[in-house]
């Protein structure tokens, strides 16, 4: 009887895990403007410098055991002009289920003409999908079910991506989930699920107004099938590149508030936060997201900065 017990436990956070993972499997986060390269490994390298960001998102604060995501990410070029190198981990827990996973990423750049470059990304790592018992709160203290341990599943996964952009303008595509590997949470059971490829296609334009501000606006578009599309359309206004204010939709979701600063090129903080549009607005009180970054110089950078300074022959 206990394994019978068991077993529908299982089924039903299974279901669970499952039936939200079709419409997000991956981390979802409001500042993709600011720290894309998550989504797009192709976007590795693509800067004269390394870059390292932590994501900290907090999901529909009010809501018992709601969605919290951390996100560490770092790349930049290699000596060659043509590569890049990057990787990034992130942990993801709504109530007693948790994804914990850690990637890297290689980005090849081709030079299509004096201004534009394509670049091809792949990404490998594993993840690994655990259901905690222990945090499941029962009536009845003497349920076997109240001494069910951890079940968990390491996996594989692997993607690939595609960044078409110039000093102005990018468009980029990507698929995550890419081997579509089963995903079995106990042996005590034959159940199991599938994690689905996700498509993303994201863009954007930097317009100039002056010498001191940049408007961008930008897209993303994200499906996984059988889900409806779901769109974030997004735009910032940049002054001196120094500070960031700008605003976001996303269908079917929530609207974002976004703000940032850099102190001087180095280093970066973002805040964001969602307003809920969904039937879930009565419920919580809206999403917090902290974006913390550090830039460092290439040895190509400074080998160029030194030249120009008359230091390097």
């Amino acid at each position: 009887m206990e394994k019978l017990i068991k077993q529908i436990f299982i089924f039903v956070l299974l279901s669970i895990l499952l039936f939200e993972a079709k419409a997000q499997q991956l981390p979802q986060y409001s500042q993709y403007l600011i720290n894309e390269y998550v989504l797009n490994p192709a976007i590795g390298g693509t800067k004269a410098y390394y870059e390292t960001k932590s994501n900290h998102r907090f999901q529909w604060v009010g809501i018992t055991d709601a969605p919290r995501t951390f996100i560490l990410s770092m790349h930049g070029p290699l000596k060659a002009e043509n590569m890049g190198v990057g990787g990034y981990l992130f942990t993801d827990v709504t109530g007693p289920t948790s994804r914990v996973g850690a990637y890297g990423s290689y980005a090849y750049h081709v030079q299509l003409n004096e201004t534009m470059k394509l670049s091809m990304g792949l990404f490998g790592g594993i993840v690994q999908y655990n259901i905690d018992g222990s945090k499941i709160t029962l009536v009845d203290k003497t349920d076997p079910l109240g001494s069910m341990g951890i079940e968990s599943v390491i996996i594989p996964d692997a993607g690939f991506g595609l960044y078409w952009y110039t000093e102005d303008y990018y468009l980029g595509a990507s698929v995550p989930q890419l081997l579509q590997n089963k995903l079995k949470l106990s042996d005590t059971t034959n159940l199991t699920g599938k994690l689905n490829s996700h498509y993303y296609v994201m863009g954007g334009y930097k317009f100039k107004i002056g010498t001191d501000f940049e408007i961008e606006p930008s897209f993303l578009m994200k499906m996984v099938i059988p889900v409806p599309m779901q769109f974030d359309i997004s735009s910032k206004v940049i002054y001196q590149k120094m500070v960031w204010v700008g605003a976001s939709y996303r269908t079917f979701d929530s609207m974002s508030a976004l703000i940032g600063y850099s102190f001087e090129e180095k280093i970066l903080f973002g805040y964001s936060f969602d307003f809920t549009l969904s039937d879930l607005k009565n419920y919580n009180s809206g999403t917090h997201e902290v974006m913390l970054g550090l830039r460092f110089a290439s040895s190509k950078k400074k080998k160029i900065e030194k030249k120009e300074e008359g230091l390097f022959e």
